[in-house]
């Protein structure tokens, strides 16, 4: 290599740079992208678990760790007694397309010490009533109703103003008020079972 032909000047005797000249651009490590996206993932499935676990405590499938609230404990309802009680007029009515149901079941109570003027009968709107049911008034009439069922054998007892006296207020305490049962007799008689029956 030819020697250079410039004259000598200032810059010629400057000592040779130690280190880096010019611009230089730092190299991106890779390792610090992955150490991010770890993270990330971690903090993601971290809030999966915590909303799976939140989701399943509020709906009930695993408790808390508080004490469980005991399930309220069924308490037996109260069962009025029932008692025989003659001094209730009574009508019969057949539900049944059966003919005699309702006579029949006038004369077995009449034998159970009603009189045969408390006791009437006729025919339901229906052919079809299922079951035979003591209907009653008032709260006060209930354990007479119980007391019927039982003397017919096998009879539901339920609440209604059916075939009630309209004249008649809701005034369990008055004595002068007309007492009266409804009787309708149900197809579980049909076919002469309900002389059949046995009597409580």
């Amino acid at each position: 290599m030819a020697r250079s032909t410039f004259p000598r000047d200032r810059f010629d005797d400057l000592p040779d740079p130690s280190g880096r000249v010019g611009a230089h651009r730092a190299e991106n490590p890779r390792l610090r992208g992955w150490i991010v996206f770890l993270w990330a993932a971690i903090a993601t499935l971290v809030l999966i678990i915590v909303g799976i676990f939140g989701t399943l405590v509020v709906s009930g499938r695993i408790s808390s760790g508080a004490d469980p609230v005991p399930a309220p404990t069924p308490t037996a309802e109260a069962t009025t007694p029932a008692v025989v009680d003659t001094s209730y007029s009574v009508v019969v009515l057949n539900g049944t397309g059966d003919e005699g149901l309702a006579g029949t079941l006038r004369d077995r109570l009449i034998q159970a010490g009603w009189s045969g003027d408390a006791v009437e009968t006729g025919d339901s709107d229906s052919t079809d009533f299922a079951q035979t049911t003591v209907f009653y008034l008032r709260d006060a009439d209930e354990a007479a109703a119980e007391g019927l069922a039982e003397t017919i054998g096998g009879a539901a007892v339920g609440q209604s103003d059916f075939l009630q006296p309209s004249d008649d207020p809701n005034t369990p305490d008055d004595e002068s008020a007309v007492k009266r049962l409804v009787v309708v007799i149900g197809v579980d008689r049909a076919a002469g079972q309900a002389s059949e029956s046995p009597a409580s």
